[in-house]
């Protein structure tokens, strides 16, 4: 995949903006699109549609960080601090574990192992929100970790990984879960 050539080289300062247009530089190129005013287009619209996303979860997440302890745990690219910097969200979460920083990835239990050490709390005092039944519920069930599976629009078949597991179609059904 395009995103898997930037795995290690990434600088840790390059910033969301630019993480993005190399990623479509990268997907453009697997692709053989040459034009580069459909590539900045492809780039603009994701950034358009991300940041209309980040401020609607905004006002939710602040909410939650009111009562919980929030981390991200993501395999990324060893940016994704200065990329939580560069949309503003970084404040609301205690922990960021990113892949590239700590070596391992999901759904290596030791990426989840991380990000619950830095939070103080123990699997079985978490829930992990995460969107890819391969990777996020699967790691979170190998430490007996409630998940949520937030799967969008519309619910794959067959139901969530786990008998009692919730899913969910926008990270606004996770509030009522969680009261």
């Amino acid at each position: 995949m395009a995103d898997d050539a930037l795995v290690g080289t990434i600088p840790r300062t390059l910033s969301f903006e630019d993480t993005v247009r190399r990623l479509t530089a990268g997907l453009a190129d697997a692709l053989a699109v040459r034009d580069a005013s459909t590539i900045d287009r492809v780039a603009q619209r994701f950034l358009a549609d991300a940041h209309r996303h980040l401020r609607r979860n905004q006002v939710l997440l602040d909410r939650l960080r009111a009562r919980y302890r929030l981390g991200i745990v993501s395999n990324f690219y060893g940016n994704l601090d200065t990329v939580c910097h560069n949309v503003k969200i970084l404040p609301l979460f205690g922990v960021i574990v990113d892949s590239e920083q700590v070596g391992c990835s999901k759904p290596d239990p030791r990426i989840f192992l991380t990000a619950l050490e830095r939070l103080g709390v123990t699997p079985a005092d978490a829930t992990f929100v995460g969107d890819s039944a391969a990777r996020d519920m699967a790691g979170a069930r190998a430490l007996g970790m409630r998940h949520i599976w937030l799967t969008g629009e519309p619910a794959p078949p067959g139901g969530p990984c786990c008998p009692g597991d919730a899913m969910i179609h926008s990270l606004a059904d996770v509030e009522a879960l969680l009261a």
